[in-house]
């Protein structure tokens, strides 16, 4: 949970080793920091093993965020699940590299990444860079990534049932948001998240006006 100054320079490794069977869970939330760099990876080494990573990145005047993340499965029977979200505002610029590595012996792999993109001023920037390497045949793996703006269909039928524009834009960006927050099974971690991404989308609000 990366919420440090605006002066701030931050950079951030995790690496993770998985054995048999093992299930690894992270969760990367980035919303401070001048210029940020987070890493997450992690190896896959027995089988029958899985690993969840997602994550959320708000980002507003110029600040800059970068996540790259790396799973590399090394054995048969393994899962893994990847769901980045990016809401950037102002200048800001985001950027997700993200690798899912398949190894030949790694058969019956089941691998997922999605990374979605909400960009709320025309100046905002996202470099968006899913990967799959998969050197085995007998997998099921997918990935993509959506880059757009908020709905104007859902911001006008919001506006048509007598809410403000300001608390339109809050509340459909929040939703956005919510989607990954929500997959957090911890719940004082979730609630926590959540309040902490009501606060900066409220703080955004206020710049913006």
């Amino acid at each position: 949970m990366q919420q440090e100054g605006r002066a701030a320079f931050h950079v951030g490794t995790i690496e993770a080793t998985q054995g048999r069977d093992s299930h690894y869970v992270a969760f990367c939330f980035t919303a401070g920091a001048q210029l940020s760099r987070s890493n997450v990876s992690t190896f896959l080494g027995g089988a029958g093993c899985g690993t969840t990573v997602n994550g959320l990145t708000m980002l507003d005047g110029t600040q800059h965020g970068d996540v790259q993340t790396r799973i590399e499965h090394a054995e048969p029977n393994c899962f893994s699940r990847e769901v980045f979200k990016s809401v950037l505002d102002g200048r800001s610029h985001g950027v997700f590299n993200g690798k899912v590595y398949v190894r030949p012996i790694a058969q019956q792999t089941d691998g997922k990444q999605t990374n979605n993109t909400l960009l709320l001023s025309p100046t905002a920037q996202i470099d968006a860079k899913p990967q799959l390497e998969i050197f085995a045949d007998d997998v099921k793996c997918t990935h993509g990534a959506t880059v757009g703006q908020i709905d104007r269909t859902a911001l006008f039928y919001m506006k048509s049932r007598g809410v403000d524009a300001d608390t339109a834009r809050r509340l459909l960006t929040y939703a956005f948001a919510a989607e990954v927050l929500e997959m957090i099974e911890n719940e004082t971690v979730r609630e926590q998240l959540e309040r902490a991404a009501l606060h900066r989308f409220t703080e955004l609000a206020t710049v913006a006006g």
